[in-house]
């Protein structure tokens, strides 16, 4: 995630305390906040796009380019293999936030 998406997200938090504690946040850090969907919808797209750039190098250096080293291509293979895991992890909590906050008793 890049560091505008992470000063979003921080924002929005500290917004959403504010709210919490009744000190009423200012309306310019409520307006910064990006909503949580989009954030998310940013971060897919920007791993979706790590992995076609990841995969396109490797076909440009299967096919014999000598502009493209075997490190460049591991090194975009890992990025992207990591972006993904990571972003497995993100849903996969969510989800589990998801499930807790069903469960509980009303």
């Amino acid at each position: 995630m890049s560091d505008v998406a992470i000063n979003q997200v921080l924002s929005q938090m500290r917004a959403m305390q504010a709210m919490a504690r009744n000190e009423g946040a200012s309306s310019s850090e409520v307006k910064a906040a990006a909503p949580f969907s989009e954030l998310m919808s940013q971060s897919i797209d920007q791993v979706n796009s790590s992995m076609q750039d990841s995969k396109a190098i490797t076909a440009r250096f299967e096919t014999g380019d000598p502009s493209v080293s075997l490190a460049e291509v591991m090194i975009s293979a890992q990025k992207a293999s990591i972006q993904f895991s990571g972003m497995t992890e993100v849903r996969n909590k969510l989800l589990t936030a998801y499930k807790d906050v069903m469960n509980m008793p009303v």
